[in-house]
């Protein structure tokens, strides 16, 4: 849309529903700094563009709606023209009705009129794909379009490469999304007069992160303090006996997982996390330590040979130490399933997981967790020389979206940024590691230190 338009679209109004004051930034600061997409929101948009795509081809013969939005008049003028022309679906269905905007992802003719279906790259139907839809129907009808049906399509959970044939799920929720449809245009126009008028009072609330974390957040709620430092965190009884499990020789395991939308790998469902990086740090009675890593490479399956690298990796450990276990006991499920010769030597590795979360939740407590025990908010309190914050990527999401970048468009990478992106992704998962090793470490010191 043009930078002075107040126009609303699907989108701006799906924002308004959320928090008026939210919905008045993204009009009145189109460029404000919070609404730049970082790596993962970037990642999401071309997941549910190239799924949106690939739709098109569940419904086919249709005519695809080309152009920016804010060509928004020869788009609608486009899609009448389509319309007036028999097509039987039409992609991107152009609509402005009630000072709203509205781009649809199929529209499908059929004798009992024309049928919206919402495209999401989801395995699920959400309250706000309804609402979307419902606001999509409501546009498209003042316009004059006879929408009879509304449906919400989805990837299917059940569906297993190579078999694409099930891909997606058309799921009716004409019944659910009609009776949203009476609201909607006070809706809209108490969203133009907040709009039009100054920012809108609004409190801090659970709506905040619902459905959707909102980019604002800090312009309303004051910065948190900083970590305290010198602080002594509070040791519980029991300390010393949970830590007996962890005796060497230990492996310190973490996986790193891509989990495309669309699978591509046999016996792979859609979002399914399959293992695609390790990292294994191996310590000695000793205290010698040393590190195994594996990164997979270009489009092909990689869970065999990471199976491979991956058992060779823990051999001889007494236990294999992870943070959040459940993730990699899934990990380890998931390979034994895929590789069944390895299936025996991974479930041994299975067998002697042992997990450092539930040991810093029971007994150990410092303000600076901020109630939360995820390693990334342990590790900072408990061993404050190791930290994420100079690496190039700092969580599990990010992590994924590069491995999916490398493995699936790494050919058409420069060499040194190929090169770049492999040594970040390995540095993150090592650090993910080496990071169970020292918060193993000042575990057993505060043991100690507390005679717990």
């Amino acid at each position: 849309m043009p930078r002075a338009s107040h126009r609303l679209s699907k989108s701006r109004v799906t924002y308004g529903l959320q928090c008026h004051r939210q919905l008045w930034w993204r009009v009145h600061e189109p460029d404000a700094p919070e609404l730049v997409p970082g790596p993962a929101l970037r990642a999401r948009f071309e997941v549910g563009t190239a799924v949106g795509a690939i739709a098109r081809g569940y419904v086919p013969g249709g005519v695809l709606i080309e152009g920016p939005p804010w060509r928004a008049e020869q788009r609608v003028e486009a899609t009448r023209r389509a319309l007036d022309g028999g097509a039987p679906a039409v992609y991107e269905a152009t609509f402005i009705a009630d000072d709203v905007y509205a781009a649809i992802d199929i529209l499908e003719r059929t004798d009992a009129g024309f049928t919206l279906v919402e495209v999401k790259s989801a395995t699920s139907v959400k309250d706000n794909y309804v609402a979307d839809a419902a606001i999509q129907a409501h546009v498209a009808r003042r316009a004059g379009v006879p929408v009879a049906r509304i449906e919400v399509m989805h990837l299917n959970r059940e569906c297993t490469y190579p078999d694409l044939s099930n891909l997606f799920v058309r799921a009716d929720v004409t019944g659910r999304a009609e009776k949203l449809l009476a609201g909607i245009p006070a809706e809209i126009e108490s969203q133009l007069a907040a709009i039009a008028g100054p920012l809108p009072e609004v409190d801090v609330g659970p709506h905040c992160g619902k459905p959707y974390d909102c980019p604002f957040i800090p312009r309303c709620r004051p910065p948190e303090e900083a970590i305290p430092r010198g602080v002594e965190p509070e040791v519980r009884a029991g300390l010393a006996a949970a830590l007996e499990p962890f005796a060497p020789p230990l492996a310190f395991l973490d996986f790193e997982t891509v989990q495309p939308a669309v699978p591509v790998w046999p016996g792979c469902h859609p979002f399914e996390l399959v293992p695609a990086q390790f990292s294994c740090h191996v310590q000695t009675p000793g205290g010698a330590l040393a590190q195994h890593e594996w990164l997979a490479d270009g489009p092909g399956d990689p869970r065999r040979d990471l199976a491979a690298a991956l058992v060779r990796s823990c051999e001889g450990a007494r236990a294999v130490v992870a943070y959040w276990a459940t993730f990699e006991r899934g990990c380890l499920r998931h390979l034994a399933a895929a590789v069944p010769d390895l299936a025996s030597r991974l479930r041994a590795i299975e067998a002697r997981l042992v997990d450092l979360h539930p040991v810093v939740k029971r007994h150990v407590l410092h303000s600076g967790f901020r109630g939360s025990y995820s390693l990334k908010s342990v590790l900072p309190v408990l061993v404050e020389d190791l930290s994420y914050e100079r690496l190039e990527i700092r969580e599990g999401e990010m992590a994924s979206n590069e491995i999916g970048r490398l493995l699936f468009s790494g050919a058409a990478m420069e060499a040194e940024e190929r090169s770049r992106l492999r040594g970040s992704l390995l540095a993150y998962c090592g650090v993910d590691t080496l990071a169970m090793v020292r918060l193993l470490e000042r575990l057993r010191a505060l043991a100690a230190g507390a005679g717990a």
